[in-house]
């Protein structure tokens, strides 16, 4: 039913000028509009929609992600924009915080201002 219909993303936010400093600034995401309601980013051609709440818990695990060819390059440019890489107890990560998983699998793991736990994954190069 819904297979032809485009995904909009949601993550919580408590305040829309650093959604706006991390997302579109640091990350790169385009900005579309904002309004009371909300921060609208195009992540590349999926539409995120920041929305302002006045009491955020973060939840423990990935909210959101995006997958890369090249996991480490990516890591690494936004490392140098400043985001900060989590190193989880029990995973085996590399020096950039890239956990390479038993299938083959990349992943690195950042948030928000907020806390929320973001991600960028990726295959192993064969």
């Amino acid at each position: 039913m819904l297979a032809d219909s485009p995904f909009v993303g949601f993550i919580p936010v408590t305040n829309l000028t650093d959604a706006k400093e991390f997302f579109v600034n640091t990350l790169g995401l385009t900005f579309v509009h904002e309004d009371d309601f909300a921060l609208v980013v195009n992540a590349n051609g999926t539409t995120l929609r920041l929305t302002p709440v006045a009491d955020l818990h973060p939840q423990p695990f990935t909210v959101a992600g995006w997958s890369s060819n090249d996991v480490a390059s990516t890591v690494g440019q936004l490392g140098d924009a400043g985001v900060a890489f989590h190193r989880f107890d029990g995973l085996d990560q590399d020096e950039l915080g890239v956990w390479h998983a038993p299938g083959g699998d990349l992943v690195a793991w950042f948030s928000d201002p907020d806390g929320n736990i973001l991600s960028i994954s990726g295959r192993a190069s064969d």
